[in-house]
């Protein structure tokens, strides 16, 4: 019996040259007929990546452990997964890992979320500044980097801007636990002024 063994690498390719009409057309072919397949677009590039097993483990983790804490804070929040937000007037679009609007639905993320396994492909935060989204939180190599877009573009921060109690290194040490379920059992302990386990 052949049994299929999952990389633990995304697998990702670069095209150059491509005008907005193809890129719409990308997205209207792959429709939701592929949801493990991610489009980033700026400028005339496109980017398809294929996240790994260990990706999608790690972006599952951070996205439940920060539901945990909006549950918590009984903040009002809209999960919007990996939506492909675009627009055409920038040049740009993607499909976060994670996103979400906090206190009501908007056309645009408040808070973006991408886990970085391997380097290189198209620069995320200028796709994320063209489209405006106020906060971006990338997780590679077990560290969670926080930006806030300010007038001069992101600039990189210890704590959220949009979620300032937010005990980020609690969250941290919880993400890349092997047992996501005491993961969230500790986090929700930790916010309800509880010790962690």
């Amino acid at each position: 019996m052949f049994t299929q063994r999952q990389s633990n690498l995304p697998q990702q390719l670069l095209l150059e040259g491509v005008s907005w009409q193809k890129y719409e057309q990308f997205l209207q072919l792959l429709g939701d007929d592929f949801p493990n397949l991610r489009l980033k677009y700026l400028e005339g590039q496109l980017q398809l990546v294929s996240p790994s097993r260990d990706h999608e483990l790690i972006k599952r983790n951070l996205g439940r452990l920060l539901e945990v804490y909006l549950e918590e804070m009984r903040i009002p929040f809209w999960g919007l997964g990996s939506t492909t937000f675009r627009r055409e007037a920038k040049a740009r679009g993607i499909e976060a890992d994670e996103c979400y609007c906090f206190y009501e639905e908007k056309p645009y993320p408040d808070l973006a979320i991408e886990v970085v396994i391997t380097s290189g492909g198209l620069n995320s935060l200028a796709i994320y500044e063209g489209l405006g989204v106020p906060e971006v939180w990338f997780w590679q190599g077990g560290q969670l980097a926080i930006y806030g877009l300010a007038e001069s573009g992101y600039c990189q921060r210890d704590n959220s801007p949009q979620l300032p109690d937010l005990p980020i290194s609690q969250l941290m040490q919880q993400v890349a636990s092997p047992n996501p379920l005491e993961a969230v059992l500790a986090f929700r302990q930790v916010l309800r002024g509880g010790e962690s386990r």
